[in-house]
């Protein structure tokens, strides 16, 4: 069919069923991102072997966990604003290839030194990819899709912690810790050059800069071949570009208590996702449990944010993010506490496959609202800050569960202590959703609506 010579890109973009282009940059950005999860994992799963061979003990590897995710704090927080002027696919292409040549140059570490720069530089790679996947695919999504679509994507983090789980189990005992790193420097090499041939540029950001209306043309048809469109056809957003710093817009146009709200989110929900990613196969370890057997159980805590994930993107997409994900936390929170009274391993692994489905679902939910808030101009920027300031919390959580277990405290303390920062997310997505409420029709972004009371 034709179009009319002025075309409003989200509208049209609205109209569409989710096809096979959709799909394949959602699988794209899918397996991206579960490099993000399979390397935040994979140090927790060779933390013990690593700590045997090198001599440490477990006050010294905490700045290997909290350096490398100052790497990936500062990644992120340069290549938000940094993908919101210049595109971003080059960001997701670029962060990956750094970061797999870095992950490669991990295997032959030699000391705490190295592994610790190395581990650091690597962060810087992969701090870039992931808001910048999940930009990417908000700007394609139909609306009434967003969240099933944004949120089946993220799930690549958690499956690529909890699939990891499974392929390190084995490699650890029968090549080494190394071995983990030579793997997962690979997978990134291997997926540059799909990359460059098959991911598009967002579409939304190429209509803001309103230079290559063929290109936009193009992309468009790709969404749905019947789309066709004349010459001299011009697209627009219900939206606009505007000027200076894209940080300094998180704070205007009514955005600054809701953008402090939602970054107390990222900070308490990724505090307590890398402090139990990291420290929970050595805990279970420690506690009697094989090492298999702890990485398997760690694994599930993964695996609970796999699924997790997949049923609260339809539940988000009918009654809105801030009710699903404030109550989400909440129980996220009672399956930690409760692994501090869990003894068996059969209870221990339910309250870690639930811990998992409130804390990693809730965190790729928090994820999704960050990308549905902020307008195309700072998305990127929007979602890169938020995780940014998250990652600062996922440095503090490793180092905290450090502090806990050197000071050999209780068990069940430690997990209490855990749960306390979600409970703050809890209550924060709360307030951010009453706040959005009352002042969304104040607000000119793209969505008009207050987002807790967006349904399908």
């Amino acid at each position: 069919m034709a179009s009319q010579t002025t075309v409003d890109v989200h509208a049209l973009l609205d109209q569409q069923s989710v096809g096979w282009f959709q799909m394949r940059l959602l699988g794209l950005c899918a397996l991206v991102v579960m490099l993000d999860g399979f390397d935040i994992q994979s140090i927790g799963y060779v933390a013990p072997a690593i700590a045997r061979d090198l001599r440490l003990n477990y006050a010294q590897l905490s700045p290997v966990f909290s350096l490398g995710l100052l790497g990936l704090t500062l990644g992120t927080l340069l290549c938000g604003p940094l993908a919101d002027k210049f595109g971003r696919r080059i960001m997701i292409i670029a962060g990956t290839l750094f970061f797999g040549v870095c992950t490669l140059a991990t295997a032959m570490a030699g000391s705490l030194t190295s592994l610790i720069l190395l581990r650091f530089v690597a962060g810087l790679g992969l701090g870039g990819v992931l808001p910048n996947a999940i930009a990417l695919t908000s700007e394609f999504c139909p609306h009434r899709r967003h969240g099933t679509m944004v949120m089946v994507m993220n799930s690549g983090f958690p499956l690529g912690s909890a699939l990891g789980g499974f392929v390190v189990a084995p490699m650890i005992p029968a090549y080494g810790w190394r071995s983990v790193f030579v793997f997962g420097g690979i997978l990134p090499l291997v997926l540059v050059p799909l990359l460059g041939f098959w991911l598009p540029e967002s579409i939304r950001y190429l209509v803001l800069q309103g230079s290559k209306p063929a290109q936009v043309a193009k992309l468009l048809s790709r969404v749905n071949p019947q789309l066709k469109f004349s010459a001299g056809s011009s697209f627009v957003l219900d939206e606009q570009r505007a000027p200076g710093m894209p940080v300094a817009h998180l704070f205007r146009e009514g955005r600054a208590v809701p953008t402090l709200l939602m970054w107390v989110v990222f900070f308490v929900s990724l505090l307590d996702l890398f402090l139990l990613t990291n420290w929970l196969p050595t805990v279970f370890h420690d506690s009697g449990v094989t090492l298999s057997l702890s990485v398997i159980a760690t694994a599930l805590f993964s695996g609970g944010g796999v699924l997790g994930t997949w049923a609260l993107g339809r539940i988000v997409d009918r009654f809105g993010p801030y009710r699903v994900l404030s109550v989400n936390y909440f129980l996220g929170a009672v399956f930690v506490a409760l692994l501090g009274v869990s003894h068996a391993i059969g209870a221990i692994m339910v309250c870690t496959f639930f811990a998992g489905v409130g804390i990693i679902g809730g965190q790729i939910g928090a994820n999704l609202l960050a990308a549905s808030y902020y307008p195309t101009f700072i998305r990127s920027t929007g979602v890169g800050w938020a995780l940014g300031i998250g990652r600062i919390g996922s440095i503090v959580g490793p180092a905290m569960g450090g502090y806990m277990l050197s000071r050999y405290w209780p068990l069940t303390t430690v997990f209490v202590v855990s749960a306390v920062p979600v409970l703050f997310g809890s209550a924060a997505i709360y307030f951010m959703g009453r706040i959005d409420h009352a002042t969304a029709g104040e607000r000119g972004r793209q969505t008009h609506r207050p987002l807790s009371e967006q349904a399908d």
